[in-house]
């Protein structure tokens, strides 16, 4: 294949992305990260979006392999953040100047259709920013309520696109019921992010090639690439991590096959690498995450071991980040960040509620 006439196709099938996933001398790996760059310019402009993350809890129902929180991991100490204490954190990451706030935790049904709701609505008064969560599958009413309450989007990760991986990584969930609320949420008015974990135990490149394309079906507004870690007291605590290769060549695809949708430069790929979320951002990334989780807290949350920026004060991660995205030549973004598919009138619209 010509490598050029492929990184400026307009329209890549499964094969063509396994072939760009599969690139292996530097010189070509370099072409794909520039063309995605240039991909991402275009469609999103030099505007680097701010998502303030509050990991509200880290009980969690389910029993995932990969997943330091899963129901069997009986070593990791729990919490859940009182309401106030998550309404407070809210009001510091705003004050910071940034205007999405992600409610993030493991299925923790303590943290109720109403609870959560209540927590939408106070942050919601008080504060001008764009909500997302990220609880997990939760009942469709409650997606409602918390829509109602005035919920924007909601990140639910697919991690593989593969049934069969999917029931083995998750043994109380199917890939289909995922793949259903996905569905669900965008159909009652939440901007919707999903995404997988590059190089889980038995992928395959033609599984993340697949990943990418459900991705695209979904009609995404976000997607999120990450390497996965193995993490202490999980069936894959001995397995390798993901590498920080394959995961920027996924992203890089990933925004040559989807253009307008937010892509993040991920934790844990900055885990892996100190410089991480520069080379996401000049790879097609356009969104940083930063954890402002409080102490104790953030420590607890133990989905992977060692992440990065566990112990930064959240004025000093917010000033941080503003010098290296500025040496990139790129500059962080004053909006809330709406979904890049928004017309500008619908943008107006969400502006104000």
């Amino acid at each position: 294949m010509d490598l050029f006439e492929l990184l400026h196709k307009d329209d890549l099938s499964k094969e063509e992305i396994i072939f760009l996933l599969n690139l292996s001398t530097k010189e070509d790996i370099s072409y794909l990260y520039t063309r995605a760059d240039e991909v991402r310019q275009i469609c999103c402009g030099d505007e680097v979006h701010l998502r303030g993350i509050i990991e509200i809890s880290n009980y969690c129902d389910q029993d995932c392999f990969y997943c330091g929180l899963r129901e069997s991991n009986f070593n990791l100490p729990r919490y859940r953040m009182t309401p106030e204490e998550v309404i407070a954190t809210a009001k510091t990451i705003t004050n910071l100047g940034i205007f999405t706030i992600v409610l993030q935790s493991g299925e923790d049904h303590v943290f109720d259709t109403d609870l959560i709701a209540y927590i939408i609505y106070s942050i919601k008064q008080e504060t001008p920013a764009a909500i997302t969560l990220s609880l997990g599958e939760r009942g469709f009413d409650e997606y409602r309520t918390w829509k109602i309450a005035g919920a924007d989007r909601y990140l639910l990760k697919h991690e593989t696109a593969n049934p069969k991986l999917y029931g083995v990584y998750h043994n109380k969930q199917k890939l289909s019921d995922r793949i259903t609320h996905l569905k669900f949420l965008k159909t009652i008015g939440y901007q919707i992010g999903s995404g997988n974990m590059v190089g889980l135990p038995m992928q395959t490149v033609e599984d993340i090639a697949d990943d990418i394309l459900l991705c695209k079906q979904l009609d995404l507004d976000m997607a999120a690439f990450g390497p996965f870690i193995p993490s202490p007291n999980t069936p894959y605590q001995n397995k390798k991590s993901g590498t920080v290769e394959l995961t920027l060549k996924t992203m890089a695809v990933a925004r040559l096959v989807l253009q307008n949708v937010h892509i993040p430069a991920t934790t844990a790929l900055a885990t892996l690498d100190v410089d991480g979320r520069i080379k996401g951002l000049n790879s097609g990334a356009n969104i940083v995450m930063p954890d402002f989780t409080p102490s104790p807290y953030r420590e607890q949350y133990q989905i992977y071991p060692d992440r990065r920026c566990m112990t930064d004060e959240p004025q000093n991660c917010r000033s941080c980040l503003q010098l290296q995205i500025e040496s990139i030549g790129r500059r962080i973004s004053t909006s809330r960040g709406d979904s890049l598919k928004l017309t500008p009138k619908e943008i107006i619209n969400w502006s104000f509620k």
